[in-house]
């Protein structure tokens, strides 16, 4: 673990995400877009713990998994703006991205939909034993679905190398978690329940997300079953788009101040900084570099053609 490559993957994810909002209302990327600012430390932190050939399955929020898991920026992008050069050729959008080469198996919008996809990868590589691991990402929105529980069954049941990991930010577009759940309801609780390793953790501090997600992934590649683990962060963002929202109300500017302080690139800069593990010329550097790479990828979406829909000679699976 190379503790200033986290701080740098978690800085390249926010800078990108904010170059996306900070350019939505240009009307050039006309699909909606889930940003996971205030959330990266997750999707470093697990990352951090995955192989190359290891496969993750997203929801609508999936930037940050994508771009974590070693998604091409120029890529993902151009997707967003709906060209062929994108991921997806174009198809997509911001909320399906797929890219087969870094075991990106797809995202999908629907609350809870990957998580049986997922289950499936898993059983799948179960059956050609070729030791790769399964990782679906959801919400804790996604927990409150039949599936959840359907394929924690399953997962256990049939003994498979997946991982579920729930990023639980506290909100389901704008309803809180205790108009949703009970206060006694603990999801780790519920996936003990089912027979399976289950951790939480703070998903705001990426060296304790990765430290749980190894422990996680370690266990799953001894063949002792599946794991879920379950890390607490938030979104700073609206639900949907690029604004802030602490005008509508439903949460208050108190809470939001709290987690400000809480910002997992916040604090993991100051931490490198006191130990001097990392300099302010470092830093401009970083930021330097991440300007001129993103400046690069909006010019490709720019420049890359848009699909040519004719179905009779595009994406043809057999001849």
């Amino acid at each position: 673990m190379n503790r200033t490559d986290l701080f740098y993957k978690m800085l390249r994810i926010r800078r990108i995400e904010e170059a996306i909002a900070d350019r939505y209302s240009e009307q050039k990327m006309r699909c909606p877009t889930h940003l996971s600012i205030g959330q990266e430390g997750i999707a470093v932190g697990v990352s951090e713990a995955l192989s190359v050939e290891d496969l993750i399955m997203s929801n609508h929020r999936a930037h940050a998994h994508y771009l974590a898991k070693g998604g091409d920026l120029n890529k993902m992008i151009a997707e967003i703006h709906g060209k062929k050069s994108g991921c997806s050729l174009g198809r997509g959008g911001s909320m399906h991205l797929i890219d087969l080469s870094v075991g990106m198996m797809g995202s999908t919008p629907i609350v809870a939909n990957s998580i049986p996809v997922a289950v499936g990868l898993a059983f799948a590589s179960q059956i050609k034993n070729d030791k790769k691991i399964s990782v679906s990402y959801f919400g804790e929105g996604a927990t409150e679905e039949g599936v959840f529980a359907e394929s924690l069954n399953f997962a256990s049941l049939k003994n498979l190398p997946i991982l579920f990991v729930c990023e639980n930010n506290l909100y389901s577009v704008y309803s809180p978690l205790n108009v949703r759940q009970a206060p006694t309801r603990s999801r780790t609780a519920i996936a003990k329940a089912h027979g399976m390793y289950a951790r939480k953790g703070n998903g705001n501090d990426v060296e304790e997300t990765y430290r749980i997600a190894q422990e996680a992934v370690d266990y799953i590649r001894s063949g002792s079953g599946p794991a879920y683990i379950e890390f607490d962060t938030y979104r700073f963002l609206e639900h949907c788009g690029p604004n802030h929202d602490i005008d509508l109300g439903y949460r208050t500017l108190e809470e939001f101040n709290s987690w400000l302080e809480k910002c997992p690139i916040k604090t993991y800069r100051e931490q490198l900084l006191a130990e001097k593990l990392i300099s302010e010329e470092e830093l401009d550097k970083m930021e330097s570099k991440l300007k001129s790479e993103i400046d690069e990828a909006f010019t490709f979406a720019k420049e890359s053609p848009y699909p040519y829909f004719d179905l009779d000679n595009e994406l043809m699976y057999a001849e």
